[in-house]
């Protein structure tokens, strides 16, 4: 098992990757979140879209038109968690700026044997492994290269995409997520 890094430390790979950035996200409720400025804008009951000031919508803006893919599944329980319907409230801008993401039951995901812990996939070859506490506070991240990891990881995703509805579907379909 490799060490436990601080997540700062492997932001490089959001521009360095040559084809693929995926994530897979299982949390009920992310503390970054709460802490943002949209948390209260959420509760306010605000829409969300393409913010061209925003860092991460410029990053994936700038690696799709470079013709790499970003993309993510959440795990969503029914009915959803707050901090969950605060991701699928703010995931329709991170969709305008090119990212594919995708939403599927944790049920379903129990079913298909998804993992119960969070990573970013990197060009099939780089597992970013999150450690995050019960109050959805992330301590670290593990770098996994090693191929029984990276298969499982890939496994993973090609398993969650399968099942996975997109995010302004799967919105339709919670009615309290909009």
């Amino acid at each position: 098992m490799s060490d436990l890094i601080p997540f700062d430390e492997i932001t490089h790979l959001f521009t360095d990757f040559e084809h693929t950035a995926w994530r897979l996200e299982t949390q009920r409720g992310y503390a970054t979140d709460r802490v943002s400025p949209n948390w209260p804008r959420f509760q306010r009951g605000e829409t969300f879209d393409y913010d061209p000031a925003s860092p991460w919508h410029v990053g994936v803006r700038a690696q799709t038109e470079a013709g790499k893919r970003y993309g993510r599944v959440r795990l969503v329980d029914d009915p959803p968690t707050e901090g969950q319907r605060f991701l699928l409230a703010t995931g329709l801008g991170n969709v305008a700026a090119g990212e594919d993401i995708r939403n599927l039951y944790r049920a379903g995901a129990v079913r298909i044997g998804l993992p119960d812990y969070d990573f970013w996939l990197f060009d099939s070859r780089t597992l970013v492994k999150f450690v995050i506490d019960d109050q959805g506070v992330t301590l670290g991240v593990q770098i996994l290269e090693d191929a029984e990891s990276v298969v499982r990881a890939c496994q993973a995703r090609d398993a969650a995409l399968h099942f996975a509805v997109p995010t302004r579907q799967f919105q339709a379909q919670v009615p309290s997520a909009g």
